[in-house]
């Protein structure tokens, strides 16, 4: 489809992606969203938690929100959606990927940039369980990847999904492996390599044949992290391999649901390949909104309402 000219305008101070960045991560709050959690088996008899909140009137659907990496389903870029779908007569359900819960998973595996199986257990559980007949799933940077891998990888994805949205997406993993490596994001580097590898020190204790003391050691940044711990556990080579699989930029030609994709223009994590045009300009199905601001998952606007939030029911609502 031709790109989107976005009309996203943000107050003055929050023009600054790392301001924009850092104020929606430490400082957002979402009030008033009641939530309902449900415990689900995986097709490896592993845990899903599911955080479901439901509009006002009994509605055929519901919204499937995906959080980034080290996030969870209490996340404000999460709930903030959960909340503006549920007041516009659509129900949510609120994803915790393995882990995220604040209870660990059954095994040495959990989760990754490029595990899908687990979004399409959560699908389908939604269709045959819940009986719903209309599905949007919306991924938020890693569940942005883990959304878009799913719909383009080759699996039969169920007509009852009408619609996607992916915001803030590293599509191409190892470029923004390198742009998170770098200075500028620094902070953000510590923060993310701190949570991963706390959650590590516990899956010693869990699975000691599997990690030794010695190896966590030895982790200095993400990327020795997936050198590590994600690559080998989930069955890659290395590092390397991990982001090559499993970027999505490789399967945005084969989208077939409308989806909408926003990455901004000065999100430090994303690298240049991570602005697929050519893909988009090639797929009628694939809408790619490149916003001059926004920073990663920033696109603040008045009332606590995100833009991309807004976007989103927008465009699902265009659709239906």
């Amino acid at each position: 489809m031709p790109i989107i000219e976005s009309t996203y305008k943000p107050p003055f101070q929050f023009k600054n992606g790392f301001i924009a960045t850092i104020y929606s991560g430490l400082f957002r709050r979402i009030k008033n969203l009641e939530q309902k959690r449900e415990r689900i088996a995986t097709r490896d008899n592993d845990f899903l938690d599911l955080d479901w909140s439901y509009s006002e009137r009994k509605s055929d659907a519901v919204i499937i929100l995906l959080h980034g990496l080290e996030g969870h389903a209490q996340r404000p870029y999460v709930t903030g959606a959960a909340k503006l779908f549920n007041q516009n007569g659509v129900d949510a359900v609120c994803v915790n990927f393995r882990g995220c819960s604040g209870e660990g998973n059954r095994f040495y595996y959990s989760y990754h940039s490029g595990a899908t199986n687990d979004l399409d257990d959560v699908v389908k559980h939604c269709i045959e369980e819940k009986g719903y007949s209309k599905l949007y799933i919306k991924g938020i940077s890693l569940g942005g990847n883990i959304t878009l891998k799913y719909l383009g990888e080759g699996r039969v994805v169920p007509n009852e999904i009408k619609a996607a949205i992916a915001i803030s997406v590293p599509v191409h993993l190892n470029g923004s492996a390198i742009e998170l490596h770098k200075l500028k994001n620094k902070a953000f580097a510590i923060r993310f390599k701190k949570h991963l590898v706390d959650k590590l020190k516990l899956k010693l204790k869990q699975f000691p044949d599997q990690i030794t003391e010695e190896k966590i050691n030895s982790i200095k940044t993400l990327r020795d992290f997936d050198e590590v711990y994600t690559s080998l556990a989930h069955g890659f080579k290395n590092a390397s391999a991990y982001y090559e699989k499993s970027s999505s930029l490789q399967f945005l030609k084969n989208i077939k649901v409308p989806t909408l994709l926003i990455n901004a223009l000065n999100d430090s994590f994303l690298s240049p390949e991570c602005f697929p045009v050519k893909e988009a300009k090639q797929n009628e199905n694939l809408y790619l909104e490149m916003p001059k601001h926004g920073g990663h998952v920033g696109f603040i606007q008045k009332n606590n309402v995100y833009y991309n939030e807004k976007r989103a029911l927008t465009f699902v609502k265009k659709l239906t």
